[in-house]
Order: structure tokens, then sequence, then C-alpha cells
């Protein structure tokens, strides 16, 4: 009844148990036990079995107490050791102590490498990994380069270092060996900052655009120390003219002089940007004088057409003869003759050049480039470039004096879009060649000069490369004909003959030239 006095919560729980535990008693009092069951043992064993166990965990109690303070004494030991160690030795000895210790460790690790490799070949290193050093031994190498960059002033020389191993240039690239052979004090090209073409051209204002092409763009500027005109041109960065080709033109006119070749005055690589600084052409380019004529500009005449027939044949000449080794230009054409404040012309644009072949080649191979309605059909078909590729590009170029024409010029009908095709079936018929005259020269031109001028171009775009002229018997030819009548007459006041190369007077053109009653 003691059980009931507790609250009602507690107490029905009690009451519960207690039930229970009296009945579980009551059915084991009853039930019976089995044949071999001994109720002496049942009591017996499991109290010996409850002593062991209880021994047992005391003693592993004692013996895991014993370790800790063990351990707890060891590292104090260990402490204070290590403690008077490092107050032992000043800091100059302590560092020295490490780098040895590194260094120790070091020779293990190559011993223990070189041991496990020897003994078990199948554990080298694997491709990948080797790669990841290459790639890790090229980026140090980078490094090095723009950290020597920085303190070294940014020459030629590092621009070749620099654009090279983000172009595709090849070993074959001449002009690269021939640049570091030569050395950079006889390089005149200036090094200009980002923020001094930026002054140079007002901030590259719209006001100051000359030109505008698949390569970039083009600015008149003014450097301020010396009040000097300046040309910039801005290459675009996702434009026609890539690395390659900046790197090849800065290559080329810093090699290259030549009256007739524009001047390379400098040239900028900050912030990934590719510009180039030429002197400056007031009159613009032949083809702003020839094919883009306004009302406000006099077209060209006669003579001025031959004289920069003439200085354009000249400097062909330099880079076919005079080079060494020879260029091949590869991209001949109006607007890349720039005219001066005489009508003196300079080639420009050398990105496409090409260095012409050495010793017993005949020829180079490459891609085709250049420019639709220039090209020689042998180049276009085959890709084999030679210096006659330049010549038939320089026919095209006459042709466009004589008729004030496009080299392909889509407006007019189907059979006149292009010039050479339109001019051949021309070339043979000499009571034709008037109608081929530039209507803008309204008559005024010496008919033998026309014949002769009609002549050289014929010979140039001559189907097969072998029959094409030299670019030196085209040089005396011209030179011939932008004389004035009044300085080639000679003591009989007669005209002297053409400086023409001798196989010329077999062709027939040449005689109708002669035989005609007109001249």
């Amino acid at each position: 009844m003691g059980i009931l006095n507790y609250t009602k919560r507690n107490g029905k729980k009690l009451l519960k148990c207690f039930c229970y535990a009296e009945f579980s008693n009551n059915k084991q009092q009853n039930a019976r036990p089995p044949s071999h069951f001994h109720p002496q043992q049942q009591s017996q064993v499991p109290e010996e079995k409850k002593k062991n166990i209880r021994i047992f965990w005391r003693n592993k109690k004692r013996e895991k107490g014993n370790n800790h303070q063990t351990n707890i004494n060891n590292k104090t030991v260990q402490h204070e050791e290590q403690h008077q160690q490092a107050h032992a030795y000043s800091q100059p000895e302590r560092k020295e102590r490490k780098k040895s210790s590194k260094i120790n460790k070091k020779e293990k690790r190559h011993e223990q490498y070189a041991n496990n490799t020897l003994a078990n070949p199948e554990k080298r290193p694997l491709k990948q990994q080797k790669d990841k050093k290459k790639k890790k031994n090229k980026k140090r190498k980078l490094l090095w380069r723009w950290k020597k960059q920085k303190k070294e002033p940014n020459i030629l020389a590092n621009l070749v270092n620099t654009l090279a191993m983000e172009s595709d240039i090849q070993t074959q690239n001449y002009a690269a060996q021939e640049i570091l052979r030569i050395g950079n004090e006889n390089i005149p090209s200036r090094v200009f900052t980002f923020n001094q073409l930026k002054a140079a051209t007002e901030n590259f204002n719209d006001h100051n655009l000359i030109g505008e092409g698949g390569f970039g763009r083009v600015f008149k500027g003014r450097i301020q120390e010396t009040n000097e005109a300046i040309a910039v041109k801005v290459l675009d960065q996702h434009g026609i003219q890539g690395n390659r080709e900046f790197l090849v033109e800065v290559l080329m006119l810093s090699l290259l002089h030549h009256p007739n070749l524009v001047s390379l005055y400098g040239y900028c690589v900050d912030n990934n940007q590719r510009i180039l600084v030429y002197e400056y052409m007031a009159q613009g380019s032949l083809q702003d004088h020839l094919l883009d004529c306004s009302r406000s500009r006099k077209p060209l005449n006669w003579e001025a057409r031959m004289k920069i027939a003439a200085g354009a044949a000249k400097g062909l000449e330099y880079l076919h003869d005079m080079a060494n080794p020879p260029v091949i230009y590869r991209d001949f054409k109006t607007s890349n003759i720039l005219l001066g404040n005489g009508f003196d012309p300079k080639l420009s644009d050398f990105g496409l050049a090409k260095l012409g072949p050495t010793g017993e080649k005949t020829h180079v191979t490459t891609r085709v480039m250049g420019t639709y309605g220039y090209c020689a059909p042998e180049y276009a078909m085959t890709g084999k470039l030679t210096k006659m590729s330049d010549i038939y590009s320089f026919g095209v170029v006459m042709l466009e004096l004589i008729t004030g024409r496009k080299a392909v010029d889509t407006t007019r009908p189907t059979r006149e879009q292009v010039l050479v095709q339109w001019a051949t079936p021309l070339f043979k018929d000499k009571k034709k060649f008037t109608k081929m005259v530039d209507p803008l020269l309204e008559g005024e031109f010496p008919l033998k000069s026309l014949y002769q001028a009609i002549a050289i171009a014929a010979l140039c775009l001559s189907e097969e490369p072998t029959s094409r002229p030299v670019i030196s018997d085209v040089v005396s030819a011209l030179e011939f004909i932008a004389i004035p009548k009044a300085e080639s007459l000679g003591s009989s006041g007669e005209l002297s003959p053409p400086a023409l190369h001798p196989s010329y007077s077999d062709l027939e053109i040449f005689e109708t030239c002669e035989s005609s009653e007109d001249l």
C-alpha cells in the first residue's frame, strides 16, 4: 500500500512495474525445468564470468591511465628539449639548420624515388606528369622574359621573342635570324609608348583618320618633340593582319632602306596593341588620285603617271635584285603605292612580303595571299611564288595607270569587270590602243609613249612566267618614257630609242610601234 501513496503519475508507473514483476516470477515458478537443467550450475557460471569481466576492465583502465601519464611526461620532456635547442642557437644558425634539414629531406626523397624506379620500373612518371612539368618550365621562362623586358629597353629583338611565342612563325623566317645577327644598334626603329601615340593623334580622333581597311585604321599624327608629321597605323586585333604580318613588316622595313620604300619610324606593342609609325606621305595613295578622284583634285597627267610607274619599279627592283636574300613583295597594287609632295612614289605595307628563293631554288611554295585581280595565274593555281609574280602585279598597275580603271570593277558589264580579261584582246590590235586610254587625260599624251607603256604592260601580263621581263629591264624602259621630250632630244633633234631588252624587238607589238606612221 506504500506504493499507492505516491502521486498518481508516478504511482501508476510503479504499480504497473510491480504487477509485471510479480506476474513474471509466478510464471517462472510454474514453468517446468528441462531434464538436463541443473539449478546449481546456473547460479555458479554467470557469477564467475562477471568477476572475470570486472577484473579485466579494471586492469584495462589502470593501463590506460598509466599510458596517458607517460605520454604527457614524454611530451613535456620533448617540449623542454626543443625549447632548449631553439634558444641554444642564434637566428642565422637556426636558418642554416632549417635549410640543411630541407636539403636532407630532398636528398632522401630523391634516393627513395631512385630506388623505387630501379626496383619497380612500372612506377616511373606518366606523360601527363611530364607535360605538367614542361608547362611549368614554359611559364617560368615567360615570366623571366617579362621581368627582363621590364629592366631592359623594349627593342626589336625582344619584340621578335615575344611575338614569336604567340604567332606561327617558323625557323625558315630568315628575317628574324638576320635581325639578331646584325644586332639592334643598326636598327633605326624607335619604340613608342601608347600614350605618346595617343597624344600625337589627339586620342585617335576621327578628323585625323587618313585610311581604313581590313587591317585596321591609319591616323595622321604629329610628334610633339620634333613637330614632325607621322602616319600611325593601328592594326585591328581581330583583323586580317595578325602577329605574323606585323612582325614581318617591322623586320622588313627595319632591314630594307631605299628612296622608293616607305620609312618606318617605329612601333608600339603596349597592352597587346600592334601599332606601326611611318613617315607621313602628303599626297596619299595612288588609288586616291587614280580611281577615287574627286572634283577638287586634278587628275594625274601622263608624265606624272609614268614617273610614278618608274619610281614604283625602282622600289621593286631594289627588293628583287639588291636585297640579300631577295624579297618578293606579293601585294603590289595602287593602294600600297604612297605619294609624296613631288609625286615621288614609295611602296608600303610589307605584311605579306616573302623572302625569295636562294641558291638553286627557283620558287617558294606558300599559301596563296594577295588581292584578287593582281595575283599571277600560276601563283593562284599552284602556290609557287617567284619574282615573276610581282612582275604580273606590276603589269596590272601599269594597265590601271593607262586606262584609269580598277583591277576588278563589279559596276561594269561582265566582260569588262576584270581589267586584264578586258585588255588582253585589245593588245593584238594597235588601232584600239587609243580606246584603252583614260578619258580624263583628254588626249594629252604622246602616242609613242603610250605604245611603249602598253607594250610593257602586255609583256608583264604574259601567261607564261618565263616570257615576262626582268624588273631591271622594265625600269630602264620606264625611265626613258618618264623623261620629258626636251631632255630626251639628241643632237639631231630626234627621240633616242627606248632602252629595252634586245629580245623585246622580236615581239609583234614593238614592230607595230616602230613602223607606225603616226609617230
